[in-house]
């Protein structure tokens, strides 16, 4: 049985994947899981293959625990792993809650490790794995400071496994998009501490463009010629300079 995971599902990223991989790919089934159940459901609408809906939080043990349990009776074969399952919070680090900066990190980093580990087993020769990242992947960013180291860790990650498992077949490729207008912003913005947005992209350009690069067999994939010309200067520029433009933009 050939199948493909995605988390975070319910919306946004994840669930633009799920529809993209669809109309492109043959799959027996499609795993998404999600907190919601009801939003899970009304996706099953949209696509041709049968998808199987799993409500968890994969922030907790409990959450994973859903998906590890239903890997080992059925083993099937893995064909694709979309990790888009996380958050954000924007504001000043002293703040924000402790318990919303440690979510972020139990969420973009230890389930998105853990689900690549659990999933690892039944990947094959041509597997594919997608790792949702960020442009703040490449630089720190004041502010968002919880949030863009997450996603820092995404990045370098991805790119480091993706060499390991390159014996096997298997691509890893981290996703690195700039704003995207989803339910993000939701639960992102809570008060005026972020305010600049210079560009937004949509869900869709960004997978279009996701899919496309793993074809190419690219490790990081960005849309947009403005975005991959920030992401050069970020490189070039010390980063103390780019903090300070950053808040600048942001009037702080």
């Amino acid at each position: 049985m050939d199948i493909c995971i995605v988390t975070g599902a319910s919306s946004g990223m994840g669930r633009e994947f799920v529809l993209q991989l669809d109309a492109q790919q043959k799959y027996d089934e499609i795993w998404v899981l999600a907190r919601r159940a009801d939003r899970l459901m009304e996706l099953s609408q949209q696509v041709s293959a049968k998808l199987v809906p799993m409500t968890a939080d994969l922030s907790t043990e409990e959450g994973l625990s859903v998906l590890t349990e239903r890997l080992q009776t059925e083993k099937p074969k893995v064909k694709t792993l979309v990790n888009a399952a996380g958050y954000g919070k924007f504001g000043a680090f002293e703040t924000l809650s402790l318990q919303d900066q440690l979510g972020m990190i139990d969420l973009n980093v230890k389930a998105l490790t853990a689900v690549t580990y659990e999933v690892l087993p039944y990947l094959q020769k041509g597997s594919e794995v997608y790792e949702l990242g960020s442009l703040s992947s490449f630089q720190p960013v004041p502010y968002i400071g919880v949030y863009g180291a997450t996603k820092a860790y995404v990045l370098s990650f991805s790119r480091a496994i993706n060499v390991e498992l390159k014996k096997h077949g298997i691509r890893v490729m981290a996703v690195c998009p700039g704003w995207v207008k989803t339910e993000f912003f939701n639960r992102a913005i809570q008060d005026d501490t972020i305010t600049y947005f210079n560009r937004y992209y949509t869900a869709q350009q960004v997978v279009k463009r996701a899919l496309r690069d793993m074809k190419k067999k690219k490790d990081v994939s960005t849309v947009g010629f403005p975005v991959r010309m920030q992401i050069r200067l970020v490189k070039l520029l010390p980063h103390r300079l780019v903090m300070k433009i950053w808040c600048k933009q942001q009037k702080k």
